[in-house]
């Protein structure tokens, strides 16, 4: 056998060995992902059944019923308090995630934040029913120092359901910043500041564009769950807090509506979808300009050499 049919011979048993180690993974993906996708999308064009299900008729019935001015209404109520309770979230996960990158403790701190999901989520957001309720613990302070006599209506509305929400997805905005501000090089911070910018102006100026990726990532991995969150505003919010996951959720199980369940679960994919196209495309065009940087270094580098060898010659 010739060198180069040994070769052929070898790339071909490389193959199938990468196509044996891939097969459970695509199997996997193909099961648990695009099959369900594939049964929301097909679901969403047919036509409801009269006793729930589908039948298998072509219709934009559901697209059509998603115009209703009351579904517009909890679309419109979802976005702001996602948008509200993941700015909140970067707001907090920013500053956090910089003290456990200057702090000496980061594995405890780390076991901190990682703690929560150690409890069912089920318990944690029983657990603020019970501070926030009238009859809870923070009411039950403040009646006892004298500061209020009746107890304060802290539960079941829009802010409750943010506060909840905030607690629930707070980590998933730590862990991405943390992650990436510890690999940022401080020092940069302390020359910025010699050139006389302010400790919150270096942080603005020059540590928040070098943790853009952390940042997005932080973004996405908190709007993305927070958008679709159906149990916090279920327990903690009250019939003005509905949130399109209710809806799905109430499609399916009391109206039976399967197509529209499905056309609505077809925003929260689409919204998803974006976010990930979003956060890669974002990460690829930093990467890119770091590239750049790093080839424009290497070739100033390179011609002061030239120089400084052509002038000791």
């Amino acid at each position: 056998m010739s060198i180069k049919d040994g070769r052929r011979s070898s790339e071909r048993r490389e193959r199938r060995l990468g196509v044996s180690y891939a097969a459970p993974m695509g199997v996997w993906f193909t099961v648990f992902f695009i099959a369900p996708l594939v049964i929301i999308i097909l679901y969403s064009f047919l036509k409801r059944g009269l006793y729930g299900g589908v039948e298998w008729e072509f219709s934009l019935t559901a697209y059509g019923q998603m115009f209703n001015p009351n579904f517009g209404k909890v679309l419109l109520r979802t976005i702001w308090i996602s948008v509200v309770a993941t700015a909140f979230c970067i707001l907090l996960a920013i500053p956090t995630g910089y003290a456990m990158a200057r702090s000496k403790h980061q594995t405890l701190l780390l076991f901190l934040i990682i703690i929560p999901f150690w409890t069912n989520s089920l318990i944690r957001i029983y657990a603020w029913i019970s501070i926030l309720s009238t009859e809870g613990f923070f009411n039950e302070i403040l009646k006892s120092l004298g500061i209020i006599d009746e107890g304060l209506h802290l539960i079941y509305n829009h802010g409750s359901v943010i506060l909840v929400l905030i607690y629930m997805y707070l980590p998933f905005a730590i862990l991405p910043l943390f992650t990436t501000i510890d690999k940022f090089d401080f020092s940069l911070l302390d020359a910025a500041r010699d050139l006389g910018a302010t400790k919150f102006g270096a942080i603005r100026l020059v540590m928040l564009p070098n943790i853009r990726s952390g940042l997005l990532t932080a973004i996405v991995f908190t709007f993305i769950p927070i958008f679709g969150a159906y149990t916090v505003p279920l327990l903690v919010g009250g019939k003005d807090s509905t949130m399109i996951g209710n809806i799905i959720v109430d499609q399916v199980s009391k109206t039976r509506n399967w197509p529209l369940a499905s056309a609505f679960s077809m925003i929260l994919t689409l919204v998803s979808t974006v976010g990930v196209i979003w956060m890669m495309m974002s990460s690829r065009k930093e990467q890119a300009q770091k590239k750049n940087v790093t080839n424009q270094q290497k070739t100033e580098q390179n011609i002061l050499d030239h120089h400084t060898t052509g002038g000791e010659a």
